[in-house]
C-alpha cells in the first residue's frame, strides 16, 4: 500500500524482484561474456524465451542478418485475433525507429487501438538476433545499461497463493532492445517458429499427440494439422504444474482430432482418453474422474 519493499517472512525468497529478460544485456556485459564472445571470433547471437519451443538457430535467418548489417533484428509474426492482448511492433513517428509496445503500457484510451490487429499486424516472438560488436559499443555508450522501458506488473507476492498481498513487480523486456538501436528490423516468420508455453493449457497440448517430436528434437504439428485446438482448463483446479500433473497423472488425452478442449470442476483423467470435435467437460458431478478409454464429444 505505501510502495516501501515487501517483507514475507514465510518465504523471503519471493521478497526478490525478477527484473524481465531485458536484464540479458547488461548480465552479458558484467558477467565478462559479451567480451569473452567477442574475443573468441564471434559476431551475431540468437537469443529467445527458453519456453518458446519452436525457437531453433535458423542458418537460413542468421545468414539473412548477417547479410543486413543490422545491429539488431526481431522475429515477428502476423498477429491473430488471439493474439490482440499480447505485445506487438509499432513504428514511432517522430523518427520510424520500431518500437516495443506492451499492454501493460498502454493507457486505458488506447486499449482498443492496442488490439487491432489490422493497424498494429505483427507481434514480437521474442526471437532475437543480435550482432555482438554493436551490442558491445551501444552499452559501452550508455553506461552499461540500455534503459530499456519499465513494465509494470501488478501480482501477489507468493504466485501460488492468491490471498497473499498485492505487489508491484518492475521488468523490462529483451524485445525492446529493438528501439535502441538505430537501423533495426523486424522479419516475419512462420507462425511454426513460435510455439510458447505459458500456461498448463499449453502444456497439455504440447504433451498430447497434438505435437510431434523430430530426429533433430525439434517441435512441430503432427501431419496434417493445420493448427493446435484451443485448451482452457478450469484454473482454479489446474493452473499449477502440481495440480495439473495431479488431474492427468495417467499422461494427456488424445487431442489430435479435437477442435478446443475445455474442463470446468474438478477432473482427474484416466490412460487413453480421446477428445474430438468440441469438447465441453462440465463442473457437475466434479469431483470425479474420466475413466480411462473414454471418448469424450461435444457436451
Amino acid at each position: 500500500d505505501d510502495l516501501t519493499p515487501v517483507e514475507w517472512p514465510t518465504d523471503p525468497g519471493l521478497e526478490w524482484c525478477p527484473p524481465g529478460h531485458g536484464d540479458l544485456y547488461t548480465a552479458l556485459s558484467a558477467s565478462g561474456l559479451l567480451t569473452q564472445l567477442i574475443a573468441a571470433g564471434y559476431r551475431y547471437a540468437f537469443v529467445s524465451n527458453a519456453d518458446n519451443l519452436a525457437a531453433t538457430a535458423d542458418v537460413r535467418v542468421a545468414g539473412w542478418f548477417a547479410s543486413t548489417g543490422a545491429p539488431f533484428a526481431s522475429e515477428v509474426c502476423r498477429r491473430t485475433a488471439a493474439d490482440r492482448k499480447g505485445g506487438h511492433l509499432a513504428v514511432r513517428k517522430s523518427d520510424g525507429q520500431l518500437v516495443l509496445r506492451e499492454s501493460a503500457q498502454t493507457a486505458p484510451q488506447d486499449a482498443s487501438s492496442f488490439a487491432d490487429i489490422t493497424v498494429h499486424r505483427y507481434f514480437n516472438t521474442n526471437n532475437l538476433w543480435l550482432d555482438l560488436q554493436a551490442l558491445a559499443d551501444t552499452l559501452a555508450a550508455s553506461g552499461g545499461v540500455l534503459g530499456l522501458p519499465l513494465i509494470r506488473n501488478v501480482k501477489t507476492v507468493d504466485p501460488a497463493e492468491s490471498a497473499s498481498p498485492e505487489v508491484i513487480q518492475i521488468e523490462t523486456a529483451m524485445g525492446a532492445a529493438v528501439e535502441v538501436f538505430p537501423g533495426a528490423l523486424a522479419l516475419e516468420v512462420d507462425r511454426a517458429r513460435f510455439l510458447p508455453v505459458k500456461s498448463t493449457n499449453d502444456l497439455l497440448a504440447l504433451r498430447s499427440d497434438v505435437y510431434e517430436v523430430s530426429d533433430d528434437f525439434s517441435v512441430s504439428l503432427a501431419r496434417g494439422l493445420a493448427d493446435a485446438p484451443l485448451v482452457d482448463l478450469d484454473p482454479e483446479f489446474y493452473k499449477l504444474v502440481g495440480d495439473f500433473d495431479a488431474r492427468f497423472a495417467s499422461g494427456a488425452p488424445s487431442l489430435v482430432g479435437a477442435s478446443s478442449f475445455r474442463v470446468r470442476g474438478d477432473w482427474r483423467f484416466g490412460a487413453d482418453v480421446v477428445a474430438r470435435g468440441d469438447v465441453h467437460v462440465h463442473a457437475e458431478g466434479s469431483p470425479g474422474t474420466i475413466a480411462a478409454g473414454t471418448v469424450l464429444e461435444g457436451d
